[in-house]
């Protein structure tokens, strides 16, 4: 279809708009949302100007790797913050950074390493936004860390009727735990100043070990180790009874990789093929952990950095035509570890799920946000899996989705939000218990309810036409 564009400038931004609905997506291809028009401010001065002469609704997006539409509405305005990624200020003396939320981590990377700096907390890929990191509040595999809020010194955001403000634990304080981790419901986050690390050498060891051994032995030698960087676990379907514990540990020894990140624009055929070989059959599945044994051997020694520059190359495509690989993840309290997994195996076995892996990540309690998926120290159980992008397929995977939230639930668990809205409404209210007082903030600040998504829309505490009940 032809689309006529036009240039309009609007109090002194420059837009670019359609003359027709635009359909934006996520990264699996099932989230088809028909917006207003798509705009790209480039500073927070333009945000505010946007937000403030925008009368109907506002959804906000970064990277796009949520799955189930937290960045869009229907007939919306999307802000798009991907030319909102302007260094602000950067004191590597004092391992700080502020910088806007549309840039992406690998941008933050390429900026501070040079000075011999690292992020501290981020997600295991670094072509993520910024800004949409704090809008899920992320969490890595980084061990003694947790959710990306604590590391955060302050953020500035733009609000419904276009003020801006700053919001910090110690200013605007109930501003600051609604917005980091709000999906974008409190306001536009346009800038944060950011704690870093020291960048150092890493060393990855592993130890293979049957899923029952797992949590004693994270207990006894990871969880307090300070030599740790990242850690994960890597639990291998089809069986789900080994565990793969995968540790970068600091290191003097000489580096063996001497790249300082991974490059930006590397092809991965042969780990595309892989993927597409442990997609394919209990057999491939087998062959993958046989490739493992051999794989992990070897005992690496490079830079935090690098192990930190991931890309979601690795991964693509993750969706076509018929199927889409997609995640969930549920977090339980570490001492329930023993008492969940048999119970999220028992779901994925019974209903046939094909999962291509699942990884286990470690984190300290949130510091406060109202929408906290940590509410105490847990393990993260991160499920990657491949679904039929079908309605009936569709209407399957919310079935086996909330039996694994009821699962986690009955551990004292909760379920991460970036993914399909195939939760109940009870099952949201019962994993995050303060969502009422998030909504109530809400209400105050964004009266007229400029900002939304459709997981916003789906479990607000008002009549909802726009996402039917499952």
């Amino acid at each position: 279809m032809n689309i006529l564009k036009y240039i309009c400038y609007c109090c002194g931004l420059l837009l670019t708009l359609s003359a027709y609905a635009v359909e934006v997506n996520d990264v699996t291809g099932m989230t088809p949302v028909q917006v207003k028009k798509v705009v790209q401010p480039e500073s927070t001065e333009q945000v505010a100007e946007l937000v403030k002469n925008t009368s109907g609704p506002i959804s906000i997006a970064g990277g796009k790797y949520s799955m189930g539409g937290q960045t869009a509405f229907t007939d919306a305005v999307q802000i798009d913050t991907s030319k909102l990624n302007h260094v602000i200020a950067f004191d590597p003396e004092h391992h700080l950074l502020t910088i806007e939320a549309g840039a992406s981590w690998q941008q933050v990377q390429q900026l501070i390493d040079p000075y011999g700096l690292a992020v501290k907390i981020m997600q295991s890929f670094a072509n993520f936004s910024i800004g949409g990191s704090l809008g899920v509040n992320v969490h890595g595999r980084y061990i003694g860390e947790g959710p990306i809020i604590l590391s955060v010194e302050k953020i500035k955001l733009v609000l419904a009727d276009g003020s801006i403000v700053l919001a910090s634990p110690h200013e605007n304080q109930e501003i600051f735990y609604a917005a980091i981790g709000g999906y974008g419901g409190i306001g536009v986050i346009t800038e944060v100043t950011l704690r870093l690390s020291d960048n150092v050498k890493v060393k990855r060891v592993n130890q293979l070990m049957p899923i029952a051994e797992y949590h004693r032995y994270f207990v006894e030698h990871i969880r307090s180790d300070k030599a740790a960087i990242f850690h994960n676990g890597i639990i291998y379907p089809p069986e789900f009874e080994q565990v793969r514990a995968v540790t970068f540990v600091e290191t003097q020894e000489p580096l063996t990789i001497e790249d300082r990140l991974r490059p930006l624009h590397k092809k991965y055929p042969i780990k595309k093929q892989q993927l597409k070989i442990v997609s394919s059959s209990d057999s491939g599945k087998k062959l993958r952990q046989l490739h493992d044994n051999v794989e992990f051997h070897h005992q690496p020694v490079m830079w935090r950095n690098y192990e930190a520059s991931h890309r979601v190359a690795e991964l693509e495509p993750i969706q076509n035509k018929k199927k889409s690989y997609a995640l969930q993840e549920y977090f339980i309290p570490i001492d329930q570890f023993d008492a969940f997994y048999p119970q999220m195996v028992d779901i994925l076995k019974k209903h046939h799920v094909n999962v291509i892996n699942i990884s286990i990540r470690h984190a300290n309690a949130d510091s406060g946000s109202l929408l906290a998926w940590a509410k105490t120290e847990v393990y993260a159980f991160v499920i990657y899996y491949q679904q039929n992008k079908d309605q009936q397929s569709q209407q399957q995977v919310g079935i086996w989705t909330r039996e694994l939230i009821d699962a986690a639930l009955a551990n004292n668990g909760s379920y991460f939000l970036p993914y399909q809205l195939h939760a109940t409404e009870e099952q949201f209210k019962q994993a995050y218990p303060r969502a009422e007082e998030f909504f109530q903030l809400k209400s105050k600040l964004d009266p007229t309810n400029k900002f939304r998504n459709l997981l916003l829309e789906r479990y607000r505490p008002t009549p909802k036409s726009h996402m039917p009940e499952h």
